[in-house]
């Protein structure tokens, strides 16, 4: 065996034609996604909402020794980087969270430039809790801190 579909979970076999999405995001070694089908393929683009994408076919290694590791499939088996400090320009705000929420909630969608100024008003919002916590001499900010 080769690797297994990332959709449906049957195995590739050595030297059979396997499917690839073309977008980077889906080829990165945290997430190298490989499917048996292109319906399996299919599947996964309205999961991760590519706007213009395909299947590029591939073929896997004859033998077992070159072929590569099967990637992690679960997010907590995956190796974790040290986490950088937050910089101004990063966004806070979890955007397909916010984006679901708005479309159950209102049916709209949601403009990318949101999650920038409910970024900035977060980090306005924390600012003021971390002073708060510093008044009261602690090192943790509470709920309390936050208006």
């Amino acid at each position: 065996m080769f690797r297994t579909c990332s959709t449906c979970k049957k195995p590739i076999a050595l030297n059979a034609k396997y499917y690839v999405c073309n977008v980077t995001t889906c080829q990165r070694k945290d997430t190298n996604f490989v499917f048996c089908t292109v319906d399996c393929w299919d599947a996964h683009v309205p999961t991760l909402r590519h706007k213009n994408a395909w299947a590029e076919e591939r073929r896997a290694p004859a033998t077992a020794e070159v072929a590569p590791p099967e990637a992690p499939q679960r997010r907590d088996d995956l190796p974790q980087a040290p986490q950088a400090p937050a910089s101004e320009d990063d966004i806070l705000i979890v955007a397909s969270k916010l984006k679901a929420y708005i479309k159950a909630k209102a049916g709209m969608s949601t403009a990318a430039g949101v999650m920038e100024i409910l970024s900035d008003r977060v980090r306005k919002m924390s600012d003021k809790a971390i002073h708060r916590a510093e008044l009261s001499s602690r090192k943790t900010v509470f709920d309390r801190d936050v208006a």
